[in-house]
């Protein structure tokens, strides 16, 4: 059983909303009692989202690549719901997956826009307002990738490297005003990237069973988990659910 954590009242922006592990933690925090500014860039499965979860909900279109998109998300969350106290940095994309002397530079710096600089736009524009609050929480969707090089992802892997390490940055300079920054590892996790992924045929990933991928709400849960007191000694790390102690932790099974 998960531990609960009260979301009543608290406002959580996720980036990349609109499937996958977006998707569930929007579904997880509404069930939590949060008011949700969900983003992605597919805007009609977005939008059926947030009318699925009800008027607690707001659909914000947005690319996470342009800064201006994520500056507009945070103003609305504090115009509709009055502040942001959670940043889920979940956009991501994995293709095209190619080798390095083969792949289109101008796709591969489209990866870098969502997965690291997407980061950094949502990071600059909920800072000062978390720091004004005296609060809040930034958690970035990490990956096995920024630790360890794979055959045809040295986009995805050298974007969430970045990311992993702007969120170390992030702690190092908002621990102090009050912020709890932190890292989600999921492993990996039974969404559209995994089909994406099997259909390359490049690298060991590709190769492994689809039973092997948890469920998209299991990195659900541990987000929300992450929002609470309980998660406070893993304040500036990054916390990966092929931990079995922290699956326990979680109450994952």
């Amino acid at each position: 059983m998960t531990a609960s954590v009260d979301m009543t009242g608290k406002t959580v922006l996720i980036t990349g909303a609109s499937r996958g592990i977006g998707a569930a933690a929007a579904r997880i925090f509404a069930d939590a009692g949060a008011n949700l500014v969900l983003t992605a860039r597919s805007g009609d499965a977005l939008s059926d989202l947030a009318q699925q979860i009800g008027p607690k909900a707001r659909a914000v279109p947005c690319d996470v690549g342009r800064y201006g998109d994520m500056e507009h998300a945070v103003a609305l969350a504090c115009d509709v719901f009055g502040g942001l106290d959670v940043l889920i940095g979940n956009a991501g994309v994995i293709e095209p997956i190619a080798h390095l002397a083969q792949v289109d530079p101008d796709a591969w710096g489209e990866v870098i826009d969502i997965n690291l600089k997407g980061v950094f736009h949502g990071m600059r524009a909920a800072l000062p307002v978390m720091r004004a609050a005296g609060g809040g929480t930034i958690i970035t969707i990490s990956s096995g990738a920024a630790h360890n090089p794979l055959e045809g992802w040295s986009h995805y892997c050298a974007s969430k490297a970045g990311a992993a390490m702007l969120t170390d940055c992030a702690d190092c300079e908002n621990r102090a005003a009050g912020l709890r920054i932190m890292g989600l590892s999921p492993g990996t996790v039974a969404t559209q990237m995994q089909h994406e992924i099997k259909a390359s045929g490049i690298n060991p990933v590709s190769q492994l069973d689809w039973s092997e991928h948890i469920p998209p709400d299991w990195p659900a849960r541990a987000l929300l988990w992450m929002c609470g007191p309980d998660s406070d000694d893993w304040l500036g790390q990054e916390i990966s659910l092929r931990d079995a102690a922290i699956r326990n932790r979680v109450g994952l099974s």
